[in-house]
C-alpha cells in the first residue's frame, strides 16, 4: 500500500472535518503533504483544521479538488458526491478513508490497533491516556473525542501509533498492526457478516496480521474462537479467570463513580488500579489498556497515573447535566450487550430510578435482536424508545418501534404511522413527544440516559435544556410567591 502515497503532491480529503477524517488530516500535514479539504457544516473542528494552515471549503463543488492528484472521502461520501464525482471524471486516484488508515498504520512499528463489538472508543481512548500522561509521544486515530487531545486523534513523533479497528464491512483488514487487541465479539453488522463464523473468522485474520503480540478477552467465547487457530504470535490473555496474564480481582465501585480493582499479571499482584468511568466492563476495558501500554514498555505504575487521567471518552456515559437533582447523561451503546452493561453500571450508581432513552438504529440490528435488546432495556426503571433510525438501510422488513414496545411492556413511545418515511420532521417531532414524557416523568435523584449511535444526542441535550426551562420556572415562581 506504501506505493499509492508515492509521488503524491496534494491530496483532497472530502469530509475533512470528520472524526475520522481530522486525526488523518494532522498526520498527512505532519508528514509535509499539501492538503485541502471540504466539509459542509462549520465545526470546531473544521476550525482545528484550518489552525493548521489547511485550506478548506465549506460546501462541496467540482472546482474543490483543484489540481490534487489524490483525492480521499469517507465510506459515508456517495459516488455522486460532485467533488467524488469530478475526481472520477478527471481520473484522479481516489482513496476510501480506512484504505488511507491501512496505509498511515504501516509506518509505525508500535502500531496497536484495538477491535472488539464493544468498547473501541474507550479502550483506544484509556490508552492514548495512559501514554500521554505517560510522556509518550504518540499518535492517534479515535472513533470518538478524548477531551485531553482536544478532538479524535493527534500526530506525534513516536514509533507508538494507536488506533479504533472497526470490523464494519472488514475495515480492520486494511490495517497493518504489531499489536492485535480483541475486547469481545457478538453479532452485530450481520447484514455483511451474515453468520457468526464469519464474523469470528474476520476476527481471526485480524488477529493474524499482527506481527508481534494479540491482546484477547480469555473470558469471551467467541474471542477465544477467533483467535485459536492464530499462529505465529505472542497470545496475551486478560479478564476474570485465573488463566489470564492479566487479571483483575477485587473489584470495588463506590458512590461517586469511581471503580478499584486489583491487577496481577503472570499471577503476581502489581497493586490496585482504579478508573472514573463506572461498570465492570471498564474494568476489562481497562486491563486491555494496561497489558497494551506494557507490551510498548510503559510500568504498571504509568498505567495506573494515566488512568487516574481518564474521565471517559465523548458519548460513553457522557453526563450532559444535573438540574434540579436529576442527571442527564448520553452513551453511544447502540447492541443490547453494550446497552445491558450501562444499564447495569448505572444501577450500582446511587441514583433514585434509571430512566433509559433508547433509539434503535438500522432496521437489520433492531429486528434481528429484538428479543436481546427487550431485554437489556428492562434493566431500567423507565423506558422510552424514540422511532428507529434507518441509517443507511430502508425498512424493507417491516420492523417498527411499536414491536420493541410491546415486548418490554409499560415503556414510553410515541406510535407514528408506520408507512411514513424517516423525515428530519418526523424525527424532531418524535424527539419533541418524548422529552416532554420523560421530563414530565423524571424526579429528583433519577438519572436520565440517552443511549444509541445516531443522533439521539441531540435529544439528551434537548431534555437537560428542557429541565433548565422548569426548574428556573418553579424557582420564578417560588420567589414571586415569597415576596
Amino acid at each position: 500500500m506504501r506505493d499509492l502515497l508515492s509521488g503524491k503532491r496534494h491530496i483532497h480529503m472530502i469530509g475533512i472535518g470528520g472524526s475520522g477524517m481530522y486525526p488523518l488530516a494532522q498526520i498527512l500535514h505532519a508528514k509535509g503533504f499539501y492538503l485541502t479539504g471540504s466539509d459542509n457544516n462549520e465545526t470546531d473542528t473544521l476550525a482545528a483544521v484550518r489552525a493548521l494552515g489547511i485550506p478548506v471549503q465549506l460546501g462541496q463543488c467540482a472546482g474543490n479538488i483543484g489540481d490534487a492528484d489524490l483525492v480521499v472521502y469517507s465510506a459515508a461520501i456517495a459516488k455522486t458526491n460532485p467533488e467524488r464525482a469530478a475526481a472520477e471524471e478527471r481520473g484522479v486516484d481516489m482513496m476510501e478513508r480506512s484504505e488511507l488508515l491501512g496505509l498511515v498504520s504501516e509506518w509505525y512499528s508500535e502500531a496497536v490497533c484495538i477491535a472488539g463489538t464493544h468498547g473501541k472508543t474507550t479502550v483506544t481512548s484509556m490508552l492514548a491516556q495512559i501514554l500521554l500522561t505517560a510522556g509518550v509521544d504518540l499518535s492517534a486515530v479515535i472513533g470518538g473525542k478524548l477531551p485531553s487531545l482536544g478532538g479524535s486523534g493527534r500526530t506525534g513523533s513516536s514509533e507508538v501509533f494507536v488506533c479504533e479497528a472497526c470490523e464494519y464491512v472488514d475495515t480492520f483488514l486494511k490495517l497493518s498492526p504489531d499489536i492485535s487487541v480483541i475486547l469481545n465479539i457478538d453479532e452485530d453488522h450481520m447484514e455483511y457478516f451474515k453468520t457468526l463464523d464469519n464474523l469470528k473468522a474476520s476476527f481471526a485474520k485480524f488477529a493474524q496480521k499482527a506481527s508481534r503480540f494479540v491482546i484477547y478477552n480469555r473470558d469471551d467465547a467467541n474471542s477465544r474462537d477467533a483467535v485459536s487457530a492464530v499462529t505465529g504470535k505472542t497470545m496475551i490473555r486478560f479478564g476474570m479467570g485465573e488463566d489470564c496474564e492479566w487479571r483483575a480481582r477485587d473489584v470495588k465501585h463506590t458512590a461517586d463513580g469511581r471503580t478499584e480493582f486489583s491487577v496481577i499479571h503472570d499471577g503476581k499482584p502489581l497493586g490496585t488500579a482504579a478508573i472514573l468511568v463506572p461498570g465492570d466492563h471498564n474494568v476489562l476495558n481497562a486491563l486491555a489498556a494496561i497489558a497494551s501500554a506494557h507490551c510498548v514498555g510503559l510500568d504498571f505504575a504509568q498505567c495506573c497515573a494515566g488512568l487516574l487521567e481518564f474521565h471517559g471518552a465523548k458519548r460513553r456515559f457522557d453526563i450532559h447535566a444535573k438540574v434540579g437533582g436529576i442527571t442527564v447523561a448520553d452513551d453511544y451503546g447502540h447492541h443490547p450487550a453494550e446497552i445491558a452493561a450501562t444499564l447495569r453500571a448505572a444501577k450500582n450508581m446511587p441514583f433514585s430510578r434509571v430512566i433509559a432513552v433508547h433509539q434503535p438504529f438500522t432496521y437489520t440490528r433492531t429486528a434481528r435482536l429484538l428479543d436481546d435488546f427487550a431485554e437489556a432495556l428492562r434493566i431500567a426503571d423507565i423506558v422510552a424508545l424514540t422511532d428507529i433510525m434507518g441509517g443507511r438501510e430502508e425498512n424493507t422488513i417491516g420492523v417498527f418501534t411499536r414491536q420493541l414496545a410491546e415486548k418490554i411492556g409499560g415503556c414510553i413511545w410515541f406510535p407514528q404511522d408506520e408507512s411514513a418515511p424517516w423525515t428530519d420532521e418526523r424525527k424532531y417531532q418524535n424527539f419533541d413527544d418524548v422529552c416532554r414524557a420523560v421530563c414530565e416523568a423524571a424526579k429528583p435523584g433519577d438519572l436520565i440516559i440517552t443511549l444509541g449511535c445516531g443522533d439521539v444526542n441531540k435529544l439528551s441535550k434537548q431534555i437537560a435544556e428542557t429541565l433548565r426551562k422548569k426548574t428556573d420556572a418553579k424557582n420564578q415562581e417560588r420567589n414571586r410567591l415569597s415576596c
